[in-house]
């Protein structure tokens, strides 16, 4: 049987490996077994699974595969930002970051190739949706990169990877099934065991999707919100002539657990003499108000061709005051990544050229030798990954 005719695993949950062993007419216990095997230990191979029978590990081996998607590319920045280009299956490809900071470590994931909106800012947005990753694909991207840093078991207490966030490729409420199961599995103290309070999915305003987000998953929420009126908002982002500023500000009021604890994360892209002006900022203030929120204030990252020019930095500092002072967190998001294309609205998996001495590189051949697990040889690659 040739690997493209069996099933792969990852992506699935532990209902689904239940019904698997039970048409084997194994016991219910194995499904534990190879669920922490696959999702906790990170196991690449049915051989890993020391406590199953060497007979059970082949009737696995004749259905089914666990298949981590091929790297086509792997750049480290010059400020230790990661980014990995993956291929599936189908050869369609996302990106996937990885943003270090201090005691936290955050992996930005993907839940499209390519993406439906349109938003005039965003690098993502000049490329069509190709289709929706499933589950699998999405989880995928977090078990390779625990495989790149060699952070299984889940439970390792020197992992980096301390964050989750849906902010990759796509957006995630137009593949909302795929993403809940996804997020099921991440949050899983059984499988990769990220807290819910750990991971945010940030969505363009889908309305219809927002509480059932909140209510079967628990996860923290952001608002990609850019514009404080319908007629810019419109303009930049359109999918608010669909879902204007009303609608979206009325579901976020609703959203299931949102408190002071669990506040809601309003991103505001910061472009020059666009929505940077000081009545900007009160209208920002005014539509939040009574919400349990923080601001992040993304100064703009160029992208070959982009249309926008990033706000002065006494202009961005003079708007976060404004906030600031009426009682909201208003942060300002440090760029991160932009010497490889890793910077916020920056992905995109066609990725553009960027310099050769910024690249820092792998080979194809090299880059598939991370799934091998292997302590040294990761090290080694990683090594060969930030040689100039």
């Amino acid at each position: 049987m040739q690997i493209n005719d069996k099933l792969n695993l990852l992506g699935m949950s532990l209902d689904d490996f239940i019904a698997i062993f039970a048409e084997m007419g194994e016991a219910k216990f194995r499904a534990k077994q190879l669920y922490s095997w696959i999702y906790n230990k990170g196991a690449i191979s049915f051989d890993d699974m020391s406590n199953m029978s060497k007979d059970l590990r082949a009737k696995l081996e004749l259905k089914y595969r666990l298949t981590r998607p091929e790297i086509s590319k792997y750049l480290i920045s010059k400020d230790g930002t990661e980014k990995w280009l993956l291929k599936f299956a189908d050869g369609n490809e996302a990106e996937v970051v990885f943003i270090p900071d201090n005691a936290r470590g955050t992996l930005c994931i993907s839940s499209q190739v390519g993406c439906t909106l349109t938003c005039r800012f965003c690098h993502t947005g000049k490329q069509r949706l190709v289709r929706n990753l499933d589950a699998g694909e999405i989880v995928a991207q977090i078990m390779l990169a625990r495989d790149t840093m060699d952070e299984w078991p889940s439970d390792n207490a020197t992992r980096r990877i301390t964050n989750i966030v849906f902010m990759g490729l796509g957006e995630p409420l137009y593949n909302v099934d795929n993403v809940i199961k996804a997020i099921s599995i991440i949050i899983d103290g059984h499988a990769i065991a990220i807290s819910k309070r750990r991971v945010t999915l940030s969505t363009s305003g889908v309305v219809p999707e927002i509480n059932r987000i909140g209510a079967e998953t628990g996860v923290l929420l952001a608002i990609s919100l850019h514009a404080t009126n319908d007629a810019l908002r419109d303009e930049i982002m359109p999918i608010n002539k669909k879902y204007p500023l009303a609608q979206l500000i009325d579901a976020v009021q609703n959203y299931p657990g949102l408190s002071n604890a669990n506040r809601v994360t309003w991103e505001y892209v910061m472009l020059k003499d666009i929505n940077d002006s000081i009545d900007d900022a009160k209208s920002l203030v005014k539509i939040i108000s009574g919400i349990p929120s923080k601001v992040n204030l993304i100064p703009f990252n160029p992208w070959p061709g982009s249309p926008y020019k990033r706000s002065d930095a006494d202009k961005i500092k003079q708007f976060a005051d404004i906030i600031w002072d009426a009682g909201y967190s208003s942060p300002i998001r440090r760029p991160r990544g932009q010497d490889i294309l890793a910077a916020c609205g920056q992905l995109k998996s066609e990725s553009e050229r960027v310099p050769r001495y910024k690249q820092r590189m792998l080979d194809k051949a090299s880059l598939n030798k991370i799934s091998s697990n292997n302590d040294s040889s990761n090290q080694a690659l990683k090594n060969k990954a930030l040689e100039n």
